[in-house]
């Protein structure tokens, strides 16, 4: 059940709907902006520019859109992790640069395309730092505005969500949700998770085509169980209760996730008895070899050495059987017990 990276599989997968994107652009980009993009024009790109190290960090998504009548470009980058990066700017430049050489190979020698920057950021940090490359060079602020023509300088649209309040949440049904579990998925309060899942419920069953809508819950769910920490099987048991009040299409598969998660405890829990059934079985091995092998060296030993020894993990075992031809007193045995 688990996903490698989901945060970027979710992303990606709510925001390669066009709608959604679409949606996303009329209800938080700044209005004039807005006015100067064709939505009609606006096609998703196959490219991305995040290499394999920051592919935990980022993600990002290139769109095609005319932006003021001329060919341009919505780069959204996604920051995934709990804390904030103040590289974010410089990041983003490197990203840019790199449309406009692409572009550059694939249209010919020419003028720029214009490219939009947005940063979508869910960490439980507050996003505490300007949304300007600016910031970043040292002493930038301290230049005349003359001196500042010649150095490079742009700012990008953030939108920190995990601030998001309920009434802040704008847009159709699949938006609203997204960005509701997006926002709430760092959190520690179990309880404000439990309500952004029924209230998805309760907006899904808005929709007309159920197939749809539950396409969009398994999606969802599949989200909150790969990446919630704190949700417990109690938790999840409650709310497939409810759910089937709500949503009764989506509660079948909520009791599927809800088995899986009990499954993969009990495997966890299995795992877990048989490393230290392991463990207990080479911590008794190996005593027993120390214990052989100090009578041997020194002659009998005493019963509180003994039970020290049984004490002991795996690894100073290992190393007072290691030891001990080299030792020259039994007394240097001290040094390894617990005190």
């Amino acid at each position: 059940m688990k996903i490698q990276n989901p945060h970027d599989k979710f992303f990606k997968e709510t925001f390669s709907d066009i709608e959604v994107a679409k949606d996303f652009i009329i209800n938080y980009l700044p209005q004039e902006m807005v006015e100067l993009i064709d939505l009609e024009t606006l096609v998703l790109q196959k490219d991305s520019f995040i290499n394999e190290k920051l592919q935990e960090v980022y993600s990002d998504m290139l769109f095609k859109v005319n932006i003021n009548k001329r060919e341009g470009y919505i780069y959204f980058l996604f920051e995934h992790k709990s804390y904030v990066s103040k590289q974010t700017a410089l990041q983003l430049l490197r990203y840019m640069v790199e449309i406009w050489e692409m572009n550059i190979k694939k249209e010919g020698l020419g003028k720029l395309p214009i490219i939009i920057p947005l940063v979508v950021y869910h960490g439980s940090e507050k996003w505490n730092i300007r949304n300007d490359l600016g910031t970043i060079i040292e002493g930038y602020d301290e230049l005349t505005e003359e001196i500042k023509r010649y150095i490079p300088n742009f700012e990008y649209l953030l939108y920190d969500i995990s601030r998001y309040k309920d009434e802040d949440i704008k847009g159709q049904v699949q938006l609203r949700i997204m960005l509701s579990i997006l926002r709430d998925i760092f959190s520690d309060d179990v309880n404000r998770m439990k309500k952004t899942i029924l209230n998805a419920a309760r907006y899904l069953v808005e929709l007309e085509d159920k197939q749809t809508a539950l396409h969009y819950f398994e999606t969802y769910m599949r989200y909150i169980f790969s990446s919630y920490q704190e949700i417990t099987e109690n938790d999840f048991r409650e709310i497939t209760k409810d759910i089937e009040k709500i949503f009764i299409e989506g509660s079948e598969y909520a009791m599927t996730l809800a088995e899986m998660f009990r499954r993969e405890g009990m495997e966890k829990g299995i795992e877990k008895g048989i490393e230290k059934g392991i463990e207990k079985g080479e911590t008794m091995a190996l005593t027993k070899t120390a214990i052989k092998l100090l009578t041997k060296r020194f002659g009998i030993i005493s019963d509180d050495l003994k039970k020290k020894l049984q004490e002991l993990d795996v690894a100073t075992l290992e190393i007072i059987v290691e030891d001990i031809l080299d030792m020259q007193s039994i007394d240097e045995i001290n040094k390894y017990l617990k005190k």
